[in-house]
């Protein structure tokens, strides 16, 4: 018969810290491309793995066991990720700072509407999740569809078009200035004019 284990003998498990930022150990975060931002985080939320990590004599530590050649490409590597990361963080807030989310308010019939959002994707909306806590907040049907370019927008049952502009703007911290309010309304058709028997001449 095998011998069993008993409960004295089990190791409690190991807990285990996962980054903030990349979700990654911290050990691993510098393959993640995000090192300063997961340094940041991690000297608030665990100081003493930080310095253990991070101090000046860890990383002299880390480097000493290194060849100069191998300590060299480690260097350049750990630059060419920290410039992609700027670089891609510059990129994400120039493409914030020129995106518009646009609120348009559509007439369907004489006394109803119905209001669109479109653009929130530009600012890491996640539009499925949005347009739930649009019908929530409002008490109305939303649902995402597909637009005649190719892309998508969030659709409000009803006129809450203002509503909606205050809600952006406090719940998911997109500048006003960068919101645009449009109202759609439907072409009224013109009556054909009266019909005029001809006169005999």
């Amino acid at each position: 018969m095998a011998d069993t284990a008993t409960a004295s003998d089990a190791r409690p498990p190991k807990s285990v810290v996962y980054c903030g930022v990349c979700s990654l150990p911290p050990e691993y975060c510098e393959f993640g491309g995000t090192t300063k931002k997961c340094a940041e985080w991690l000297e608030k939320a665990h100081p003493a793995l930080y310095t253990a990590l991070y101090s000046s004599e860890a990383l002299s530590q880390n480097l000493s066991s290194l060849s100069v050649d191998a300590q060299k490409r480690a260097e350049k590597d750990a630059q060419k990720k920290a410039a992609k990361a700027e670089a891609a963080e510059a990129r994400e807030s120039e493409k914030r700072a020129t995106s518009k989310v646009i609120i348009k308010r559509v007439e369907r019939n004489k006394r109803k509407h119905i209001t669109e959002i479109s653009g929130l994707e530009h600012f890491n909306v996640d539009l499925k999740k949005a347009a739930k806590e649009f019908g929530k907040k409002f008490a109305t049907g939303s649902s995402v569809t597909k637009t005649a370019s190719g892309g998508e927008e969030i659709t409000v049952q009803g006129d809450v078009s203002d509503e909606v502009l205050d809600w952006v703007v406090e719940k998911y911290n997109v500048p006003e200035d960068n919101v645009e309010q449009i109202e759609d309304k439907k072409k009224e058709k013109k009556a054909a004019p009266p019909m005029v028997a001809p006169q005999p001449t």
